[in-house]
């Protein structure tokens, strides 16, 4: 196979690659491609052709953009296999900055320092309102997008590779996890007593629920005789409009085993909401949601949130998010030398290494307990006796 390269305008380059010959008329195929930036990326685009048509891995460039991709990915494939709201986020991401910054470039000829270069420049001057840059984790997000998108390409069979793969995305600092600490945590709940959602915000320390997971939750999904609930649906709000979902993934579908102290909580709440929905003349049934309004609509998760930081404020503690409480939850078993495996089923994540990786400021400590406890199970006997011979020997 014969390639070759010519200029055609300072800093466009047209390749040229031999792909056979046609069968019915015998004459010379061969693919044109316009490549922008220096000579080295051009000979490096041709040297990929021809190693694809060597390997019988050669894709006819299509004529599509990235920004066309993208739109198509989302509509063809992200919205049918994603949950809702990944889908909205991606297609937010990929209106407000992708398809701006990169959308216009024919997608067989993206290269990876296009990429790179809209890194850097998002990081200085990526927002939207002009404002200044966004931060390495957001723009570490649109890598991740693109990453997708183009690795879906190469499985369809039109890209012969992802070039997100060989760029770097800036990695965002580590920040301090807020969770409240043991001793803070009488002191809410005493304060949130004198809220409605008191039995809500215990549930959500006591289970590490997600808030959405809490206001979808449904007296079917709860069993109070195995103390324990089932994770099978999440509540959504979007635009003013709430409505119930799927959990984000199959392993957010799960089971999560109540404390004593719990169960017999939700068993009083239960008698007492029952008693109340009857008085107003509506008759209890296993489909009605956990955690509601009286007649049974659902809670705004805005409000809960907003109510939430209302008893923190009362209670004297530290601001911090609803979410954190799934923090919390998380921290305060793993410290207690709960396996981090049974950590990531209560939480609902992927695997265990998201687990370690989230919470990986509570190992160390960790590392030190077990280093004791192993120091205890084999004994101090052979502190002191190690031999004076020589260790070649």
């Amino acid at each position: 196979m014969k390639g070759s390269v010519r200029q055609r305008s300072k800093g466009s380059w047209e390749i040229c690659v031999d792909t056979g010959w046609d069968p019915v008329t015998g004459k010379r195929l061969r693919h044109f491609e316009n490549v922008k930036g220096t000579k080295k990326v051009a000979q490096q685009r041709m040297h990929e052709l021809l190693h694809s048509l060597e390997q019988g891995a050669y894709v006819k460039p299509v004529r599509v953009t990235l920004g066309e991709w993208l739109r198509d990915w989302i509509s063809g494939y992200v919205t049918t296999n994603c949950s809702l709201r990944t889908a909205q986020s991606y297609q937010s991401e990929v209106k407000r900055h992708l398809i701006p910054a990169l959308g216009a470039i024919p997608l067989p000829q993206l290269q990876p320092q296009q990429l790179q270069n809209y890194y850097s420049q998002a990081l200085t001057e990526g927002r939207v309102d002009g404002k200044g840059g966004l931060s390495a984790r957001t723009v570490q997000y649109h890598h991740r997008i693109l990453s997708e998108a183009l690795s879906h390409a190469v499985k369809m069979g039109i890209l012969v590779r992802n070039v997100a793969e060989a760029v770097d995305p800036p990695r965002p600092e580590q920040k301090n996890m807020a969770t409240l600490v043991p001793e803070d945590i009488p002191q809410f709940l005493e304060a949130a007593r004198e809220t409605s959602y008191y039995v809500l915000f215990y549930t959500a320390l006591y289970t590490g629920m997600r808030l959405g997971e809490l206001l979808g939750l449904r007296w079917c999904d709860v069993d109070l005789d195995m103390a324990s609930l089932s994770v099978v649906q999440a509540l959504y709000k979007r635009s003013r409009v709430c409505k119930m979902i799927k959990p984000k993934s199959s392993h957010s579908r799960r089971r999560i085993a109540l404390s004593p102290s719990l169960a017999l909580l939700l068993r009083e709440y239960k008698a007492e909401q029952q008693t109340q929905r009857i008085l107003l003349g509506k008759l209890p049934a296993d489909s009605d949601l956990v955690f509601s309004h009286l007649d049974g609509k659902p809670l705004d998760p805005g409000v809960v949130s907003h109510t939430f930081a209302k008893v923190l404020k009362k209670a004297g503690l530290p601001h911090i998010r609803f979410h954190d409480l799934r923090h919390t939850h998380a921290t305060l078993l793993l410290k207690g030398g709960v396996h981090p495996k049974i950590v990531s089923e209560r939480l609902g994540h992927a695997n265990i290494g998201i687990t370690l990786d989230t919470y990986s400021h509570v190992l160390p400590g960790l590392q030190e307990r077990a280093a004791e406890q192993f120091d205890n199970l084999v004994g101090r006997k052979n502190v002191g006796k190690m031999s004076a011979k020589d260790p070649e020997m």
